[in-house]
């Protein structure tokens, strides 16, 4: 009996072997693994130094726009002199970027979606996502704040944190199996997890906007960098959301059909604000077009002229990201005029139109709750009811300016603590989106399509181009 029981056991030993992992196995490969958690290592601390820089171009972007509206308000004639200092200021910017970095043109994320294609050489790659293009981008962004343009940071994080998790690639090891790809899609999503201190909306969005075509290999390392690059933007500016703890409360059925109406309008706005960035991009056989192809200086300074006034116009709400009065509309002491929803769409607008190094996250935030701002006013609705209204605004222009309906839910559902209307924000997200796509195609991957990247294999005796944005 005793034997009959100890062969038993070593079968049902046997067993269990043949099925549960081998832990102690798995632990001495994993131990004598060194050179794989130095490449593990070496991604982690990149991550830190992506999160690093990420806040670094926050506090120089902040200080810059802070800068333009100190200048504004502290100079004799000020509010008339911006008409002069926001074209000079943009052509300068555009004068530098052209001159130097090219590859830095535009938001930034069509550069990171085309760098993530398999067929491009390493150099052509660089062209678009490099360490240097992320440290002069950091510069450029906030040369445009100080111009006072409506323009956002976000979009540019993208392609800073893209190019310094690239520039980790130097230092692994053949054998690592991490590649450009994952390492770039990791420093993409850090730069979002930082900016918008939302380390769920980073992930989202690696997933939605940069893993289309090709999935991540090392997705475990690649979120932990995420959330590792959040984590430093945490411990900078503190654990809080961007506008506060707000009294936003789950829709009730009386303001259902406006809520549905705030959706379909962002849906259309945000459709027809992608397409125009796209078209204007592209180029018209118009005046205009022609003008920015021959004269793109001129035109920039044009485009700034156009800015300055609608700035005047709004006593300078219009100008920057559009934080300030995103917030003061969602704690309902906004003093804005009539029409700051359609000259905060025409500003940004015209400010990505002129080709300086910009992003469009933050000003879409801020169209998005004009729109849920004025619909609430037309339909009668005030104070903390209104709230709502203006979260899906914010959430529904968002997601269809982007057409990445996920990303756009996370990211305000964090920034406005809107746990309590979870599914109220993904429907306005998903309708919008869907809205949106009846009009125009994924902006960045059009405006990915519309880059000029240098041949791999230039015939001798003819100028190699350079990588130039959209």
């Amino acid at each position: 009996m005793l034997r009959a029981g100890q062969s038993r056991a070593e079968a049902a030993v046997r067993g269990v072997h043949g099925v549960a992992p081998d832990f102690w196995g798995n632990l001495q490969q994993e131990l004598v693994a060194g050179r794989q958690w130095v490449d593990r290592a070496v991604v982690l601390v990149y991550a830190v130094l992506t999160g690093l820089l990420v806040v670094g171009s926050t506090l120089l972007a902040e200080h810059a726009y802070q800068a333009f509206l100190l200048l504004r308000g502290t100079v004799p004639g000020g509010r008339w002199w911006a008409l002069a200092w926001t074209p000079a200021v943009t052509v300068l910017v555009l004068w530098c970027t052209r001159r130097w970095v090219p590859g830095a043109l535009g938001s930034g994320i069509p550069q990171v979606v085309r760098a993530l294609e398999d067929d491009l050489t390493p150099s052509q790659r660089s062209a678009l996502v490099s360490l240097r293009l992320s440290l002069a981008k950091v510069v450029l962004v906030a040369g445009g704040m100080l111009a006072g343009l409506s323009i956002g940071r976000e979009g540019p994080t993208v392609q800073v944190g893209a190019g310094v998790m690239d520039h980790a690639r130097r230092w692994l090891s053949p054998l690592s199996g991490i590649d450009s790809h994952d390492l770039m899609v990791a420093g993409a999503a850090a730069g979002i997890a930082a900016t918008f201190n939302t380390p769920l909306g980073g992930v989202i969005f690696a997933m939605e906007e940069l893993s289309r075509r090709r999935g991540i290999s090392h997705s475990a390392l690649v979120i932990a960098a995420i959330v590792l690059a959040g984590l430093v933007s945490v411990s900078v500016f503190g654990n809080h959301t961007y506008f506060g703890e707000l009294p936003v409360q789950q829709l009730s059925w009386h303001l259902f059909f406006p809520g549905l109406l705030v959706a379909l309008v962002a849906g259309l706005g945000g459709g027809l604000f992608s397409r125009l960035v796209v078209v204007s991009m592209r180029g018209l056989p118009d005046r205009f077009s022609a003008w920015r192809r021959e004269h793109p200086l001129r035109f920039a300074a044009g485009c700034g002229l156009a800015v300055a006034l609608i700035g005047l116009v709004t006593g300078q709400a219009t100008a920057g990201a559009g934080y300030a009065p995103t917030r003061d509309m969602l704690e309902g002491e906004a003093q804005l005029p009539g029409v700051f929803t359609l000259l905060k769409f025409c500003a940004t607008w015209l400010s990505a139109w002129s080709g300086v190094p910009a992003g469009v996250f933050a000003p879409s935030l801020a169209v998005g709750a004009g729109v849920g701002r004025d619909i609430a006013l037309l339909t009668g609705i005030t104070g903390d009811a209104a709230i709502p209204l203006i979260a899906l605004g914010m959430v529904g222009f968002l997601a269809a300016a982007t057409q990445a309906p996920l990303t756009a839910f996370i990211i305000v559902m964090e920034m406005v603590s809107g746990h309590a209307m979870v599914l109220s924000l993904m429907a306005s997200a998903m309708l919008a989106s869907g809205v949106s796509r009846l009009l125009a195609r994924p902006m960045y991957e059009e405006l990915a399509g519309l880059l000029r990247i240098a041949p791999a294999t230039p015939q001798a005796g003819q100028p190699q181009p350079s990588a130039a944005g959209s």
